[in-house]
């Protein structure tokens, strides 16, 4: 099982030790024809996205590298067209939601809340019932955050499925159809000793969908 990480080498050592420490080959990669080559996808964290492919000028955003964002939406939409599993981790939530239709808040007015500051912020999270999360760790879960940004408009086919309840901020999604989720916080680097939740059970979760996908897959 090969994992392709769409990102650059020098920004994703974490994103390759997590899958890597579960046995899994990762690869980290921009190009069509490699991650085709690849049983799933991960679009990791980073800077923010450029607001022109959600429709909105620059009025907050940073860190933009647009020549990554065309990359990655077209390594997202690649695997949409042949159904491989995408998981997206901070930026690569909003990736997925950008890509779907949807857009994203520029900044936060709690940003506060969640921005990195010398380290993750940890806060309490909501979790839909009966959603993959619920049945990973059930209601409620603190999770760790790095972003001054968030989900706004939910793109075609996801639906939100856990959010912070300070300022309602969208913490987790899925597609109703595809095998696509995305978290809006770090489970590579989930601290076990600030919560109970295992960032490694996320990653499991998203093998299973490659292994149920593989077996859909015509002889």
């Amino acid at each position: 099982m090969k994992i392709a990480i769409a990102g650059k080498k020098t920004a994703t050592e974490n994103y390759v030790r997590y899958v890597a420490d579960r046995g899994i080959e990762p690869l980290v990669t921009l190009n069509s024809g490699e991650i085709s080559g690849c049983d799933a996808l991960i679009l990791p964290g980073g800077g923010d996205i450029t607001p022109a492919f959600f429709g909105e000028r620059n009025r907050a955003s940073h860190n933009i590298d647009t020549e990554l964002d065309v990359l990655q939406l077209q390594a997202l939409d690649l695997c949409i067209r042949n159904k491989k599993p995408v998981l997206g981790i901070c930026k690569g939530m909003q990736v997925i939601n950008v890509g779907l239709g949807g857009t994203v808040i520029q900044d936060l007015p709690t940003s506060d809340f969640h921005k990195y500051n010398d380290g993750d912020q940890y806060h309490s999270t909501v979790i839909e019932k009966e959603s993959w999360l619920y049945h990973l760790c059930g209601a409620e879960a603190i999770v760790n955050s790095a972003h001054h940004q968030s989900v706004g408009k939910p793109g075609t086919g996801l639906r939100v499925i856990q959010y912070c309840p300070l300022d309602r901020c969208p913490e987790a999604l899925v597609h109703e159809s595809l095998p696509i989720l995305g978290v809006q916080w770090h489970p590579e680097r989930l601290d076990k000793k600030r919560t109970t939740f295992s960032g490694e059970s996320v990653l499991a979760y998203f093998v299973s969908l490659i292994v149920r996908q593989r077996q859909t897959e015509p002889l």
